[in-house]
């Protein structure tokens, strides 16, 4: 099952390549994780995208707990929580496909970042599900490039 796991850790050197190292030497399997730094600038949130069931999960967060630089560990993935991945993409253009093209991006509330006579770059945010359809439907005019983000996710705010 996957499972999403935000971390806040002390912004500190080598704290990404600790995590990393947890999880490659454990043998679990990072599906992607994302880092940034939050409100406080000495505090950043992980968010880890990972696969496993709860024996192996229950694993995770606690060799997660362990770490030095962790702060607080929470698994979002029963809980009411916000998700956002960032796609950037780049597809070949041509006369005969470029208003199919600006439809979809309309349908995805996308954006063009770059375009050039026969390329296009557009971003597109939203949950995994909807970047994964993107994907998909875009993939027919040709692919040029690709990138993801990743998820970042945070607690649902209160009523």
């Amino acid at each position: 099952m996957r499972h999403i796991i935000s971390v806040l850790v002390e912004n500190k050197f080598g704290t990404l390549n600790r995590v990393a190292a947890m999880f490659s030497a454990r043998g679990f399997n990072l599906e992607s994780i994302s880092i940034g730094e939050t409100e406080n600038t000495e505090i950043s949130r992980m968010t880890i995208v990972t696969r496993g069931d709860d024996q192996i999960i229950s694993q995770v967060l606690k060799q997660l707990n362990r770490l030095v630089d962790t702060i607080k560990v929470s698994d979002l993935t029963h809980q009411a929580h916000v998700e956002r991945e960032l796609l950037l993409m780049s597809l070949k253009l041509n006369t005969t496909s470029r208003t199919e093209i600006f439809e979809l991006i309309n349908v995805f509330k996308g954006k063009v970042v770059d375009i050039k006579q026969k390329s296009i770059t557009i971003e597109i945010v939203g949950s995994p599900d909807k970047i994964n359809t993107a994907i998909d439907l875009f993939r027919p005019f040709g692919i040029r490039e690709l990138a993801r983000s990743g998820a970042v996710a945070i607690h649902r705010g209160e009523h």
